[in-house]
């Protein structure tokens, strides 16, 4: 366990390093990307299809790997803004995002398909993204949650051309990349602190496919 931790923190560490260089430095030069963002009059909930030509998923990155800002799609015009909350930046009290953080375009899983009314959260494994960047992704399973006794399951994906693309399975991203499950299962359950977040376990491809495809039903409906 304490080589796993250890792991985490290298990880955390450069990702965080890998961040600060190649896309924001402060809380003040992230609120102007998000200016620009907003100018580009985008909106990332429909102007995007959920599956590419390829027939993997389109990703919007709202909150890269290594950083600590929680940024999230406006549901009312489909912008990427800064959270609040009491008026004050929303900064996670933990280590950085393992992953890149993002919601799949035109997707919707209402509460009593075992969703919480929101697009899809899907957590990217591979190298930090821009946000507001659409990345090319495969599901690989799905992290089964539930935040305050509410569902909240991620799924979890592997960036296209991405040492982990050619995983299937949470099974083989375990036995090939030994410590990184048990990373982001810590992770999620820790995050917003202590007895918050329940942690169920991982599910495949299979289930997490299922439940893309219900919330793009539910998203056309």
């Amino acid at each position: 366990m304490k080589k796993i931790i250890v792991l985490f923190l290298v990880i955390s560490s450069v990702l965080l390093y890998n961040c600060s260089n190649n896309e924001v430095n402060n809380n003040a030069s992230s609120i102007v990307k998000n200016d620009e963002i907003q100018n580009k009059n985008i909106n990332y909930l429909t102007d995007y299809e959920p599956i590419s030509e390829s027939g993997n998923i389109n990703v919007i990155i709202e909150i890269p790997a290594g950083t600590l800002e929680k940024w999230e799609i406006n549901k009312k015009n489909g912008g990427i803004q800064l959270e609040y909350i009491d008026k004050k930046p929303r900064i996670i009290q933990y280590l950085p995002y393992p992953g890149n953080y993002g919601m799949i375009p035109q997707t919707l899983l209402p509460k009593e398909l075992g969703g919480d009314g929101d697009p899809l959260d899907v957590l990217v494994l591979g190298e930090a993204e821009e946000r507001g960047s659409i990345v090319e992704c495969k599901i690989i399973g799905v992290l089964k949650m539930l935040d305050q006794g509410e569902q909240d399951d991620k799924l979890i994906a592997v960036k296209s051309g991405s040492p982990f693309y050619h995983l299937n399975s949470i099974k083989e991203l375990k036995n090939e990349f030994n410590g990184i499950p048990t990373i982001i299962s810590t992770w999620f359950a820790n995050y917003k602190g202590r007895n918050k977040i329940e942690v169920i376990g991982f599910e495949e491809s299979e289930v997490a496919n299922n439940i893309l495809q219900s919330a793009i039903e539910s998203y056309e409906n």
